[in-house]
Parts: C-alpha cells; sequence; structure tokens
C-alpha cells in the first residue's frame, strides 16, 4: 500500500492551543458586520450586571427584615411599608428580579449563540469538503464525527459559561468581598478571599488532573464509535466472514478501554467534590463563628449574623459549579481545539487567486510530461503525455497499479501534478477554478457509492435542477428504468446506506444515469461497465458511446472488448506508456496489447476457465503491492503460462 505523507491520526487529532481556541472563538462571539449580535451582546451584558446587583441586595433585604423582627415592635404602617414585611416583599422580589434579568438575558443572547454555532458547523463542513482526497483516504469517519459533535457543542458551552458563568462569579465574589470589608471588617473579607483562593486553587489543581483522565475517556470513546460505525458500513463484509463474534469482542475492547477511563473519571470527580465541600464549610463555619461572636458582644445584629449566612451561602452555591465549569471549560478548550486544528489543515489542493472559471470550447485535454508521486519515494506517474482532441475517445489499459486511475484523478483534479502540466483547451487546470473544472468533467467511477436516500435524489444529483421527464430520460439511457419502476415505491425507493439495498450493477447503472444527467463536454469511464452482465453492458456501452459523441473521453478497461473503438489506446506499465495506436494499429504491433487482447478473446469463446476474473486473463496474486489505486484493487498481474 502507498504511504501517505499524513495519518488520520495526525489530522483528526492536531489540536489548536487553548489562546488559539480563545482567538478562534471571539469573532463568533463578535461577529463582524453583524450590528444586530453586538447590540443582542451587549443588552445581555447588561441584563447579567442588573442581575448580580439585585441577587447581591438579596440578603440585604433579609438582614432589615430580620432586624425588624427581632428589634423594637414598629407600628402597622412602618411593618407594611420599611418594616419586616415591606424587606419580606422587597426580598421577594429582589430573589424574582434575579432569575428574570437571568433569564432574560439567555433570552437575548440564544440567537447570537445559535447563529455562531450554525456558522461554525457551516464552516467545518465545508472545509472537510475542501480537504484533499488523500486526507478522505486516510480519515476515520466515525472519529471525525465525534471531534465535530463534540466540537460545536464546546463553542456552545464556551459562548454561555465564559460569558455567563466565570465573568459574572467573579463579578460577585468580588462584590460580596468589599461588602464584607465595609460593613463587617477587613477580618471577614479575608476569611472569605482566602476561602475562595484555597477552593478555587484546590478546585482548578484537582480540575487539571482530571482534564488528562477525561482525555483519555473521550479518546477511548472516540475508538470505540469509530470501530462500531466501521463495522456497520461493513455489515455485509462481516456476514460473509462469520465474524459478528470477532467484530462483538473488538467493540468490546474498546468499550473495556473507555469504562476504565470513566471509572477513574467519576472516582476522581468524588474526590474534588468532598475536598470542596470540606474547604467551603470550614471557611462558613470561621465566618459564622465570627459573626456570632459579633452579635454576643453587642456588636451585630442578628440580621447581620443571618446577611453573613445568606452571603457565604450565596456564594457557595457558584463555587459548588467551579469546578464542573472549569473542568467543562477546560474539556471545551479540548474538544474546541481539536477542531480548530481540523479547521487548520491546509488544503492540499487551493485555487490560484483571483483564478478565472475554465472556458471549455472543445475539450481539447492534454497532459504535457506529466509526473506525479503520491510519496515522494515512490513515482506514479513518469513523464505521460498525450493529447486528446475535442470529441475523440482515449482509452488507458494495462495492469493494475500502472497509473491509470491517477490519470484520471489528476485531470479531476484531485491531486496537482509534481511535474509537467495538463491543460484543458489551453488552460492549464491549476491556473483556473476547482467548482468551474469539475462542473465540466463527468466521472462514472468503477465503485458506484449512492446516498442513503431514494433512487431520484441520487439521478438528480447529477443536476438538482433537473425536470422529472429529463431524469428518467437519464435512467432509460443507462437501461435502469424498467427496474426502477417495478420496484414498489418506484424512484421514491430508497437505495440504503452506501446503496447496499442494490446489486452492483444496479447501483452502477444508477451512477451513469446521474453522469448522463450531469451531460459534461468531458468524460472519465473507470471501469463504467464492469459490474454489469454482458448484454446490458453492450446495450449501455451504445448509450455511453452515443453520449461520448461530440465530447473528450477517457475510458480505463480491463475488458478490451469495450475500448475497441477508442480513437487512441495507451498500453500504461509502471507509470509510462508502452505502448499507443488505434486498435488495428497495436494488433498489427504484436506487442503487449496484443497479447492481452489474444488471452481475451480466448476467454470469451471459452478456452479457458470460465471462472477466470473478467478483466486481464490470467491469476491474480494479492500481494504486498503499492499502487496508486484503493486496497481493493491492489493485485499482481500474473498471466498465466
Amino acid at each position: 500500500m502507498r504511504r501517505s505523507t499524513a495519518t488520520s491520526a495526525d489530522l483528526s487529532t492536531t489540536e489548536a492551543s487553548g489562546l488559539q481556541t480563545m482567538r478562534r472563538m471571539a469573532p463568533y462571539l463578535w461577529p463582524e458586520g453583524q450590528a444586530w449580535a453586538k447590540r443582542r451582546v451587549v443588552i445581555a451584558l447588561m441584563f447579567l450586571l442588573v442581575a448580580k446587583v439585585v441577587s447581591v441586595s438579596i440578603p440585604w433585604f433579609y438582614k432589615i427584615a430580620v432586624d425588624h423582627l427581632t428589634g423594637p415592635k414598629p407600628d402597622a404602617g412602618t411593618m407594611l411599608g420599611f418594616g419586616a414585611v415591606g424587606m419580606t416583599l422587597a426580598y421577594g422580589l429582589a430573589r424574582f428580579g434575579a432569575v428574570a434579568f437571568g433569564e432574560l438575558r439567555d433570552a437575548v443572547f440564544t440567537r447570537v449563540g445559535q447563529r455562531a454555532l450554525r456558522r461554525l458547523a457551516l464552516e467545518t463542513f465545508t472545509h472537510i469538503h475542501r480537504l484533499s482526497l488523500r486526507y478522505h483516504i486516510t480519515r476515520k469517519t466515525g472519529g471525525l464525527s465525534r471531534i465535530i459533535e463534540r466540537g460545536v457543542k464546546g463553542v456552545d458551552f464556551l459562548l454561555r459559561f465564559m460569558l455567563f458563568s466565570i465573568g459574572p462569579l467573579i463579578l460577585e465574589l468580588s462584590m460580596v468581598s468589599a461588602i464584607f470589608a465595609w460593613v463587617f471588617g477587613w477580618q471577614y473579607a479575608v476569611v472569605v478571599i482566602v476561602t475562595i483562593t484555597l477552593y478555587v486553587t484546590y478546585t482548578f489543581k484537582v480540575t487539571e488532573w482530571r482534564v488528562k483522565i477525561r482525555r483519555e475517556m473521550n479518546d477511548q470513546d472516540t475508538d470505540a464509535n469509530q470501530k462500531a460505525i466501521d463495522s456497520l458500513l461493513n455489515f455485509e463484509t462481516v456476514k460473509y466472514f462469520n465474524a459478528e463474534g470477532w467484530e462483538a469482542a473488538r467493540y468490546d475492547r474498546a468499550m473495556e478501554r473507555y469504562e476504565a477511563a470513566a471509572v477513574k473519571t467519576g472516582q476522581s470527580l468524588a474526590v474534588l467534590n468532598a475536598g470542596q465541600s470540606l474547604l467551603i464549610t470550614i471557611g462558613l463555619v470561621i465566618v459564622m463563628a465570627m459573626a456570632a461572636r459579633g452579635v454576643q458582644a453587642g456588636q451585630l445584629t442578628v440580621g447581620d449574623f443571618v446577611m453573613v449566612n445568606a452571603y457565604m451561602i450565596q456564594i457557595t452555591m457558584p463555587l459548588n459549579f467551579l469546578g464542573t465549569v472549569y473542568r467543562e471549560i477546560r474539556q471545551a478548550l479540548v474538544d474546541m481545539g481539536q477542531m480548530f486544528g481540523l479547521l487548520g489543515q491546509p488544503e492540499e489542493v487551493r485555487d490560484a487567486p483571483n483564478a478565472p472559471a475554465l472556458k471549455v470550447a472543445g475539450g481539447e485535454i492534454v497532459f504535457d510530461d506529466v509526473r506525479f508521486a503520491y510519496d515522494p519515494d515512490r513515482q506514479i506517474l513518469k513523464g505521460v503525455s498525450f493529447t486528446v482532441r475535442p470529441g475523440q475517445t482515449l482509452a488507458l489499459v494495462g495492469h493494475s497499479g500502472s497509473g491509470k486511475s491517477t490519470i484520471a484523478r489528476l485531470l479531476f483534479r484531485f491531486y496537482d501534478v509534481t511535474g509537467g502540466a495538463i491543460r484543458i483547451d489551453g488552460q492549464d487546470i491549476r491556473q483556473v477554478s476547482q467548482t468551474s473544472l469539475h462542473a465540466q468533467i463527468g466521472v462514472v467511477p468503477q465503485d458506484t457509492v449512492l446516498f442513503n436516500d431514494t433512487v431520484y435524489y441520487n439521478i438528480a444529483y447529477g443536476r438538482p435542477d433537473a425536470t422529472r421527464e429529463q431524469v428518467e430520460e437519464a435512467a432509460r439511457a443507462a437501461k435502469i428504468h424498467d427496474f426502477i419502476a417495478a420496484l414498489p415505491d418506484g424512484y421514491e425507493t430508497t437505495v440504503g446506506e452506501r446503496g447496499l439495498k442494490l446489486s452492483g450493477g444496479e447501483k452502477q447503472r444508477v451512477g451513469i444515469a446521474r453522469t448522463l444527467l450531469k451531460n459534461p463536454p468531458i468524460l472519465i469511464l473507470d471501469e463504467a461497465t464492469s459490474a454489469l452482465d454482458t448484454q446490458t453492458e453492450r446495450s449501455i456501452q451504445t448509450s455511453l458511446a452515443e453520449m461520448g459523441q461530440g465530447r473528450s473521453v477517457i475510458t480505463i478497461a480491463h475488458r478490451l472488448s469495450t475500448i475497441a473503438d477508442a480513437d487512441q489506446i495507451l498500453v500504461m506499465e509502471q507509470g509510462v506508456v508502452i505502448e499507443r495506436g488505434t486498435h488495428a494499429d497495436l494488433l498489427e504491433l504484436d506487442g503487449t496489447y496484443a497479447a492481452m487482447w489474444a488471452r481475451q478473446s480466448a476467454d470469451e469463446s471459452g478456452d479457458e476457465d470460465e471462472s477466470e476474473p473478467t478483466g486481464l486473463p490470467g491469476t491474480f496474486v494479492a500481494e504486498a503491492v503499492s499502487t496508486d489505486l484503493p486496497p481493493d484493487r491492489n493485485y499482481r498481474y500474473t498471466p498465466k503460462s
């Protein structure tokens, strides 16, 4: 197998630092050019400030009410206006006000937060589609989806808690400390500050330890999820090899590692909570004891004693969540760091600055001394040159690993050439926009993969604005309309994950139909009829030949009878063209092509073993062969003697 310059692990787990992550998040919180969002953030912060001021005033009303109840009995008017009853009403209003302003803050900010999540999710989705084929060959779908999911959730959490939890908590603790120093004396403020400092220090230290455990738990969760998705995507293979038990054991081993990490996470949480409770209780007892002595000495009232208790309880509640909030913030930074690291992956194939659109007049394709290597240590194409005139068909034949599919990928610009140039109608494809290039090329791959949607959706994918009549006409040309019409749900039949409800030949005909519907000026046919029976193949070859009229076509084939009418045939070997010409020219040359044709002709007449593959005749031996093709085509051709 060929080596990649970057592994999937490298690409999916590259993390941005915490500071980089915060910088990346800032534009979503304060988006440029969106005045409405900025106004909402400002209004939300105003509601937040009012909520905290009201919240800090609650113990004052409580204190005054208690003092009125424990002091001399006032008259009824005073009781109702400024006495215990009035202060109790004020206390209730203040409590409600603190909650109400907090909810108003959330209501105002929620649109900003959700819009930020939407923008980020779209940016991530778009960027992943812009990454090269090299990345997508090496990626792990399950792990990648988990990184994106956790990253988006991390942004949501951080937007809310950084803005509405940590900042307000610091503000509230500062206000309470100032009140203690002003009303009760600096000694009380010192105890509160020391308690909070010890509490925060302990919380951060233990949480840092827990973050490492949590990261390990997330890694194991990602690994288990990847194994589950990989197994489900390969459901048929699992069944073919009776490997359900093996897959279950493999998944269970991953879940066992996740279980061990999750147990450590739970146990470390118990340690955190116990330590936090001890520290806050000690601080509360010390302050309450000091206040009790002040009441006994006549320096404080009972209301002061109650207010001290109320303030300590009030700051205890948010402090109890500090460990959780800090841990979640740290974890959110980790998750976001992975996602922003993914967003930071460079696009291997990029448009040139201000790249113009490709303009196709005739569709002439020129490969000019093209060289290419997936890995610098192994050259795949070694100076390939050819020209496809407008309206001509070029066929590529040769053993697996000779570079045929690489030529198709380079023309579609899945990769950029490492030497030479590819031109369409005189335009270097590196100098035009990828969108315009892809719009002018239609591809029918050997392995057609369909979306888990209806047959109609999969065919119409070739041209979403096509009418139903045009979709059905494309299906007729691909010889699949009658089959679709006979289905209970017709064109609304769902094809299943990756099209697994259809046979290989049916999927291939759907792929041909959507390319026929796209109707591009340039066609790439990569074993486009390999999964079809001989009769259907001949029928579809007629449709493809009609479609190729006036278009430039590059076709890759093992079955030589399908390309005998090509205007030019190239025989590839080890990344070079060893023979070229028409079918008649190559037979007259009596070289590699002629030998291949003779053997296939013998196969088709029944002189050879009928169980032999319908591609190149001979024995296909699975060997560790480096090739430019996917693993399912890494076979070395060994001719029969």
